[in-house]
């Protein structure tokens, strides 16, 4: 492991850096992301942003957005700069799987791996480490790497603040997670206080959806949605077919499992949907109960306790079952 000492000593003079994060991209991960760049190109270093793949349109406006590197839209410059890298942060993740065929390209490489983060059980690859899974965000930890270890607050402009506000808003459901202490709210508060117009912020994510995912979103409310009030559940299921019908785009499925938690005395929310590879889960909980768990135990997957996802090999309706089964193995948590 590289002790703070040393990684500051390497940050004192230009080095060749790449920043990376999760497949399919979401807010916190392009927030942190972008946000860490826009402070090391202040300090004079060489840094490319690479995505595992490409992520929602209605995160495009973030600064420097146009520097991006998506690795599959790109393969060989992808590895090369990865080759090159003297440091190699990696944000919103904590395992290599999480960033498909680049992982192990940055396992391989040589340079220096960070891994800034807040997610469960992280792997042993990195050399320096930021993680806390009490941060309710990667770019709340991002604001703490830049402040607090590298005693370099003066450094987040607002290209930096609108980042990591953007990052925040997103991770922690707009505020109204239990994560959303009043310490993220200080935090929130002085990003505003540096240029973040948060305002604008969550108007260009939450208020930018196309025609088609509108209409999307009222077929899977009015068509796919089932309640299993025995178990104080909900279910969203979507076809490929679906997907097809209504052009989905990445990043028109993101949030709407969030309508079926929304449901009075809904506990456990899932959505299910069928994709080219795999069907995958996404879970959202309320209280206590562990949807991460389910995700790990069941579907190859993981994350924070109300918000967790995963995977399958079976078809849609055998996952649609198995989760079905699952279900009275929790019920007297979800009852009570």
């Amino acid at each position: 492991m590289i002790s703070i000492s040393a990684l500051k000593a390497l940050l004192a003079t230009p080095q060749k850096i790449v920043i990376t994060t999760h497949h399919k991209p979401d807010g916190d991960a392009m927030g942190s992301s972008l946000g860490l760049y826009a402070y090391l190109i202040q300090k004079g270093h060489h840094v490319s942003v690479i995505t595992p793949t490409d992520y929602p349109d209605f995160l495009h406006w973030l600064p420097n957005n146009s520097n991006v590197i998506v690795y599959t839209e790109a393969e060989d410059r992808s590895i090369a700069l990865v080759n090159e890298a003297a440091l190699i942060f990696c944000l919103d993740f904590n395992t290599l799987s999480r960033i498909n065929e680049l992982g192990e390209h940055i396992r391989k490489a040589d340079g220096f791996k960070l891994m800034i983060d807040h997610h469960l059980d992280p792997e042993d690859f990195d050399d320096y480490r930021h993680w806390s899974i009490n941060a309710c965000a990667a770019a709340q930890l991002v604001y703490d790497f830049i402040k607090n270890e590298l005693n370099d607050e003066q450094f987040i402009n607002k290209d930096v603040a609108t980042c990591l506000y953007t990052g925040i808003m997103t991770d922690s459901g707009s505020f109204r997670f239990p994560s959303a202490t009043s310490a993220v709210y200080r935090i929130a508060a002085n990003l505003i206080d540096l240029g973040a117009e948060h305002w604008r912020i969550h108007q260009l994510v939450y208020d930018n959806a196309s025609e088609n995912r509108l209409r999307f979103l009222g077929h899977c409310l009015s068509n796919n949605l089932e309640i299993l009030r025995d178990f104080n559940a909900a279910i969203i299921t979507v076809t490929a077919q679906d997907l097809k019908n209504y052009d989905i785009a990445t990043g028109d499925t993101e949030g709407i499992v969030n309508y079926a938690l929304s449901i009075n005395g809904i506990k456990l929310a899932a959505f299910i949907i069928e994709r080219s590879d795999k069907v995958k889960l996404s879970l959202r909980s309320t209280g206590d109960f562990p949807a991460n768990e389910i995700c790990k135990k069941y579907f190859n997957g993981g994350g924070h306790r109300n918000a967790a996802g995963g995977a399958s090999d079976d078809d849609l309706a055998t996952t649609i079952a198995k989760f079905k089964s699952i279900l009275p193995e929790y019920k007297s948590q979800l009852l009570q």
